[in-house]
């Protein structure tokens, strides 16, 4: 898996293995800024191998009895939360965020992904419909085959496992790829899965480029469904080149989600709820709150809360227990949300908190480290209103109207997720039923239930994930009639 030189390798059979082509890339540590070990560039040829291991796996696999395969689940669940300190540690070192969010949140959701998709599986029931006095029909779920699995690097094991266990419980081999700029643990994953005596070929997990080893499972002929979670405009060039070749797609994609803030809210804990939306995991969730609208009331105070605790919040060395904020992923990224913030000032806001990238001491001197930052003064349409910048960057607008404050929210292009955030019930139902997204939170942020479904509207995606739509997803119904003699 990792080898005294910190290189990582491919994980396909049942063993680790170096690419075909020998390729690799470097792989940095955003809190340092430096090289601290390579990953494998795979390609075509890798796909080859792992699409070849799962095609010996498959009929073994999906003949297996669900308790057998939820026992497989239970037990890769049960190891990652063993390995919870050295799995949250390389978590924080290989994406940046604070060591005590990937202790608390990224590796137990890890788990609780095994845990409840082990437990799906033997309740995914299928449907009968009868025809009177002449027939009976019955539904058959069985599994797509081979699927490929791809997961972005904000919550990157979290999300790999969101993808691979329902895939896994339904009866599928897996091919995924994690991303290429926090790949370690998911390779770590694999050494888990050889643990506990996961059949060999069952799951085979691929490190490199989208471009070349990303574009080789989406369009490779064996892999029937692709799951993907990432950037808009990658998800839109997976569409197209994958329209033609009628795969099943699930594409999970960005968002710019609004938060409602009406004067009758609980005024503390709306705050403290709304700043962790906003900031929380260096505002790389696609699920963090970046359009802010407070209504005229309260604006002001509101305002002022939020900035006070902008400015308090110092980003700090990621692998120290009592890290609030850590590290932006990578160095491009940090350029981009940078730029943001510059064409922001061109485009007339006003910076109220943060803005520039912080310089820290120590180790930690080449880091990719930038305040939390709070701009006003931008209309609805300005770019940084409009364009998902996915980093600590949040824009303030007033409202006076629950018709004015819907109309803003859906002033976009995304609907993945909104907050209402307010003590009238009525309001909170009517909005949440006219807002133009996939989620809607009422006086809360980031509470997940695992049977809900997942995703958004318009260019925040395509499909559903999570509980049953997982199951049916990585599923493909068969209708079975009987005519009575």
């Amino acid at each position: 898996m990792l080898n005294e030189n910190n290189i990582i390798e491919n994980f396909i059979d049942g063993q680790y293995q170096a690419p075909v082509n020998n390729n690799y890339l470097d792989n940095i540590e955003p809190a340092t800024g430096l090289v601290y070990g390579q990953i494998p560039n795979s390609d075509i040829a890798d796909v080859e191998q792992a699409v070849a291991a799962a095609e010996l796996a498959l009929p073994a696999w999906q003949a297996l009895a669900l308790e057998q395969r939820a026992d497989y689940l239970i037990a890769i669940a049960q190891e990652i939360e063993n390995q919870l300190e050295s799995l949250a540690l390389a978590e924080a070192t290989d994406n940046g965020k604070p060591v005590s969010l990937a202790r608390m949140v990224d590796i137990p959701r890890a788990a609780s992904n095994f845990k409840f998709f082990a437990h799906a599986c033997s309740q995914f029931a299928s449907e009968s419909h009868a025809i009177a006095h002449t027939a009976i029909n019955y539904t058959l779920r069985q599994p797509v085959g081979i699927v490929g699995c791809i997961s972005p690097w904000n919550l990157p094991l979290y999300l790999f496992t969101w993808k691979i266990a329902p895939a896994l419980a339904a009866g599928n081999c897996v091919i995924a790829k994690p991303s290429e700029i926090t790949p370690k643990t998911a390779a770590m994953l694999g050494a888990i899965c050889l643990k506990v005596g996961l059949p060999k070929g069952v799951l085979n997990i691929l490190h490199g480029t989208g471009a070349s080893v990303g574009a080789a499972i989406c369009n490779h002929p064996k892999i029937k469904a692709i799951s993907f979670t990432g950037g808009s405009a990658t998800g839109a060039a997976i569409a197209t080149q994958l329209a033609p070749k009628f795969k099943k797609l699930s594409l999970e994609l960005g968002g710019k989600n609004p938060a409602l803030i009406f004067d009758d809210c609980h005024f503390e804990s709306t705050v403290e709820e709304v700043f962790r939306a906003s900031f929380a995991n260096q505002g790389q969730i696609c699920l963090c709150a970046s359009r802010l609208y407070i209504q005229r009331g309260i604006y002001e105070k509101f305002k002022n809360a939020l900035v006070t605790k902008a400015q308090a919040l110092v980003p700090q060395d990621p692998l120290l227990n009592e890290t609030k904020m850590g590290a932006i992923v990578s160095k491009a990224h940090l350029e981009k949300v940078l730029g943001y913030i510059d064409l922001a000032k061109k485009e007339g806001g006003t910076i109220l908190a943060g803005g520039e990238q912080v310089l820290l001491p120590g180790r930690c001197k080449q880091g990719y480290f930038l305040q939390p930052t709070i701009i006003e003064g931008l209309s609805n349409d300005a770019s940084c209103n409009q364009q998902e910048i996915f980093g600590p960057v949040i824009t303030l607008q007033l409202f006076d109207t629950d018709e004015q404050a819907l109309a803003l929210a859906n002033e976009s292009q995304y609907g993945l997720a909104a907050t209402i955030w307010t003590q009238n019930i009525n309001r909170a139902h009517q909005l949440a039923e006219q807002i133009n997204t996939g989620i809607v939170w009422i006086n809360c942020w980031l509470l997940r239930d695992l049977r809900t479904p997942f995703g958004g509207m318009n260019h925040s995606g395509v499909g559903r994930e999570g509980g049953l739509e997982a199951m049916r997803f990585f599923t493909e119904p068969k209708n079975v009639c009987i005519k009575y003699s």
